[in-house]
């Protein structure tokens, strides 16, 4: 069998009240759109997506993620509607799967029920005890003989529980039939896909009912349906992590992108964010700490760590109020209160306290590169781009702004000055 799929994203998203497409906003750290898309090519590499408002941002941001996609402009003045969307295509399969492009919880086991189905058309429902806001399904003798839209409901049809879900599965005969016959005789001049199962339930065709999770077809049309989207999908990827061998401490708590990586026994405590393209392996995230487009492995993080992209952290120890970025450590000691940016710092090195890596001077960005075995005292700063050899020590309270010779202690402080007597005479004063 041969499976087309479309996806339908043309619409305004009015609801969302933003600048931005509704299909491009992020669901775990991905667009909503590219979620379906991901589960969709679990399915079948004909993929169509049909788009119209801000085209061209759209269609920019999914030829940059997406190879061999189809996709088509609709001409929503002339054919509005999700009928309207799929008025002018062909359809080469032997079926067509249309879905819709604010569905980012739908995954493709469950879509595999409606493609395996025998019938003429498979469509998804669901039964709700307040159908508000949906198509009302009607269902004789085990088969679905129409569709509604609430606009069209007279008050009899508007007591149905059963509604449409919006996604269906069709033999490609039947969309080759019924296409070309919708119209837009209803009350929003728009053309109707559902239209089709009347149409084919005149005919004699067979449409078969699917029951699906309501979780997993909600519509994400605001912002409160964006955030209830968010709820349920970190709980089905830290489900998966935990389900792997993950500890998660208060779960509801930790915030993980869709594209992390958690393997081995890694520890998330409580208040943690894993942010974009990390690996985390074997390593303990402690509390409120977070960690952006990094690779952590074997060391333990925070609490209230700061591990900015591009950063690689090996057999390491990164303590409370320790911010990194864009730098490679490996078996490195930095306990507390420290900024290490653009920085490479090799096996058996300890940062004390305080320490900063001087990595821009306002112009441009530095690297600073620090040895074996070098321990960096206190409340240092170490002004790059400088080289700090193995085997040597600064001592604390020092600005080092050149390179450090292997074995050697660079110390830079101003003398230490006493005045005797001085407290007494300062408060008598005033």
């Amino acid at each position: 069998m041969s499976l087309s799929i479309i996806v339908l994203a043309a619409g305004k998203g009015t609801r969302m009240k933003s600048n931005l497409p509704k299909v491009l906003h992020k669901i775990s750290g991905k667009p909503m759109l590219f979620h379906i898309l991901e589960e969709s090519y679990k399915l079948s590499d004909d993929i169509t997506v049909i788009l119209s408002h801000k085209f061209d941002l759209v269609k920019d941001k999914l030829e940059n993620n997406f190879k061999n996609l189809n996709i088509v402009k609709q001409d929503l003045e002339n054919y509005p509607g999700t009928g309207g969307a799929i008025k002018n295509l062909k359809f080469k399969s032997d079926k067509v799967l249309i879905l819709n492009g604010d569905m980012p919880l739908i995954t493709a086991n469950t879509l595999k029920n409606l493609t395996n189905s025998n019938a003429d058309i498979a469509m998804t429902i669901f039964n709700l005890d307040n159908p508000t806001g949906y198509g009302r399904v009607v269902i004789e003798d085990g088969f679905v003989k129409e569709i509604i839209e609430q606009k069209d409901c007279n008050k009899e049809q508007l007591k149905i529980k059963s509604v449409n879900a919006g996604v269906y599965c069709f033999n490609s005969k039947i969309l080759e039939e019924f296409v070309p016959k919708i119209d837009n005789k209803n009350a929003q001049n728009e053309y109707y896909l559902t239209d089709i199962i009347k149409m084919a339930v005149d005919s004699g065709k067979q449409i078969e009912p699917i029951i699906v999770n309501e979780e997993e077809f909600m519509g994400v049309n605001s912002k409160v349906h964006l955030a209830k989207a968010e709820e349920f999908m970190q709980q089905k990827i830290k489900q998966q992590f935990m389900d792997n061998g993950v500890i998660m401490r208060y779960p509801k708590s930790i915030y993980i992108d869709s594209r992390a990586v958690i393997e081995g026994e890694s520890i998330l405590e409580n208040g943690v964010t894993i942010e974009g393209e990390c690996t985390i392996n074997n390593s303990h995230i402690k509390a409120y700490s977070v960690i952006e487009d990094s690779k952590i492995d074997n060391s333990s993080i925070g609490p209230m760590a700061h591990i900015r992209p591009k950063s690689t952290i090996i057999d390491s120890h990164i303590g409370n109020f320790v911010e990194v970025k864009k730098s490679n450590l490996n078996d490195v000691k930095a306990g507390h209160l420290s900024y290490l940016g653009d920085s490479q710092i090799d096996s058996g090195t300890n940062i004390g306290a305080g320490v900063i890596t001087c990595n821009y001077d306002g112009k441009a960005k530095y690297k600073t590169k620090i040895g074996k075995n070098v321990f960096v005292g206190s409340d240092s700063q170490l002004v790059a781009p400088v080289n700090i050899e193995d085997n040597t020590m600064i001592a604390a309270g020092s600005t080092i702004t050149e390179d450090v010779p292997s074995g050697a202690l660079a110390i830079s402080r101003v003398k230490q000055k006493i005045v005797n007597g001085f407290f007494n005479k300062f408060f008598k004063a005033k």
